[in-house]
């Protein structure tokens, strides 16, 4: 049967080329033995770990060298789908040359990305993410066996997730890494929020610390301020009031004063104060043919507006006092 009537040629499209030549060719299927760590000078370490929403299992297999910790092979054996077995076959991969600590901070977000053919289309369709859950969680099991320590030291406290152990760290990777703007997407993504749904928002059977609604919210709200990063602060609003006087009479001196006398005319700080929308209000008042002048109104003040905000600071606001 062809591909296109199997799954479909769309879905087929969405999985990229290295994730399909692992789903036909894992390149570390297969087991390890008490043989082959005698051979390698290690400890055989054979974890097991299945997905009972998807009856998807896992066997993974280490050879660990003691003196520090390296892994120094890991192969698998897998019931599972496609994209389960193409992801663990990733993982791995990745594992061996890392130490246990260092295998355990492997996420299935990770094993995604290793799997892309190029860096901004995923690797997978986002219905098949959680395939690559259970990968991630196989690590976490052969590090709590190979140090003989209950796997609940190993997890991960901010589980968001309980059904299928999704934790804060995966979603806000989740929303950053694609885009993200609903709840609907990140379940699609990760599977948080598909099963019993009480991590979704307040309301559910089980009460929650952490809710993907507000996660969602709070990652947003970042990412829009990381895309347009506040202004710098403005040096010269942080002065003080003494020096503020002193520059602006300067920049009156320099600047202004002398274009103002060659028409008779001249001016005079009134006053300084902040203004309630964060701008600094210059209060001046005009002297000589200035005075009486009708252009002061719009133009002079133009003028003299555009001369202290070039200089000084652009929240300069002037009028006449």
């Amino acid at each position: 049967m062809a591909k296109n009537d199997l799954i479909g040629g769309s879905l087929w499209e969405q999985y990229s080329a290295k994730v399909a030549e692992r789903m036909n060719n894992p390149r570390h299927f297969g087991e390890l033995t008490a043989a082959d760590a005698q051979r390698l000078g290690g400890r055989l370490v054979i974890a097991n770990e299945g997905a009972e929403s998807c009856g998807d299992t896992v066997r993974l297999y280490w050879i660990v060298r003691e003196s520090d910790e390296r892994i120094l092979a890991a192969t698998f054996k897998s019931f599972g789908c496609g994209t389960a077995i193409a992801s663990t076959d990733m993982m791995a991969e990745m594992c061996i040359g890392k130490t246990v600590s260092e295998a355990t901070k492997i996420t299935n977000l990770d094993v995604e990305r290793a799997l892309r053919d190029t860096a901004d289309k995923a690797a997978v369709p986002p219905q098949k993410m959680h395939c690559s859950v259970m990968a991630y969680e196989v690590i976490k099991r052969a590090a709590a066996l190979y140090r003989n320590v209950d796997i609940a030291t190993l997890q991960d406290k901010d589980i968001v997730c309980e059904c299928a152990r999704v934790t804060l760290q995966t979603i806000e990777d989740a929303i950053r890494i694609n885009d993200l703007h609903t709840v609907e997407e990140i379940a699609d993504y990760t599977k948080a929020g598909v099963f019993c749904k009480s991590c979704v928002r307040p309301g559910g059977h089980e009460k929650r610390e952490l809710y993907l609604v507000d996660i969602l919210a709070r990652v947003r709200e970042e990412m829009s301020r990381e895309s347009s990063p506040q202004p710098p602060p403005d040096a010269f609003l942080e002065q003080s009031v003494v020096k503020q006087i002193r520059a602006i009479e300067a920049a009156l001196d320099n600047d202004i004063r002398p274009v103002l006398a060659r028409d008779g005319g001249g001016i005079e700080l009134d006053d300084v104060r902040r203004a309630a929308d964060g701008s600094l209000l210059v209060l001046v008042q005009y002297k000589g043919a200035c005075k009486g002048c009708a252009g002061s109104v719009a133009g002079t003040l133009s003028f003299v507006q555009q001369s202290l905000q070039e200089r000084l600071s652009p929240a300069i606001r002037v009028q006449v006092a």
